[in-house]
């Protein structure tokens, strides 16, 4: 038995969910409770409880901007913050739940919350980086290079992810890019020599 909100949150977000509900419902955390309903695919009782406490919660507001995305419904409009701070999250959980389906429904989105927020698309590529996703993670990596092209971060992913899909040309100028815009970048650096040091 759950005893712990520390517990229960984070068996809520690595879909360990056993008991998590009641746990939840009994103790009055209805944003946590929320979720338990999307894991459930019951999005309309979900929808309900965000509905209640969006006043008091951004993160509700969040996760009704969220549910339309999957709804296809698309009736408010997420906030800056809202994307920067729950999206990658949200994103994250739902892949760890087999949310695939929604996850898709929400990227699909990304164009639309590019406009609020123009990082979106290095923050789904890191997402799906994360999550093993390599063709999906470069994909928005190399969409979030047509837009923010000055990021040494994003060059960063970009090389990390090549490098996971063994494209060691990829990774190396994915770096060279990175220490170009920023050469005290420690890590790129470091990576960058090693990298020169095996291929010679």
């Amino acid at each position: 038995m759950i005893s712990d909100y520390k517990d229960a949150k984070n068996k809520l977000l690595t879909a360990d969910i056993d008991g998590c509900q009641q746990f939840f419902t009994r103790n009055g955390c209805k944003l946590e409770e929320a979720y338990m309903y999307i894991y459930e695919d019951n999005l309309q009782e979900a929808e309900i409880l965000f509905r209640r406490i969006k006043e008091q919660d951004i993160r509700a507001h969040w996760a009704l901007v969220m549910l339309s995305f999957i709804k296809g419904d698309v009736e408010d409009v997420p906030s800056y913050f809202e994307i920067r701070n729950f999206l990658e999250i949200d994103l994250d959980i739902l892949i760890n739940w087999y949310k695939g389906d929604y996850v898709e429904k929400i990227v699909r989105y990304a164009d639309y919350m590019f406009t609020i927020n123009p990082e979106v698309h290095k923050f789904i590529g890191r997402v799906f980086w994360n999550n093993d996703l390599k063709e999906q993670a470069l994909f928005f990596l190399h969409r979030a290079k047509d837009y923010f092209f000055h990021d040494p971060e994003l060059h960063f992913l970009i090389a990390l992810t090549c490098l996971d899909s063994d494209n060691i040309g990829g990774a190396i100028k994915a770096l060279e890019d990175c220490t170009t815009i920023l050469p005290g970048y420690f890590p790129a650096q470091n990576l960058l020599n090693k990298l020169k040091k095996t291929c010679l």
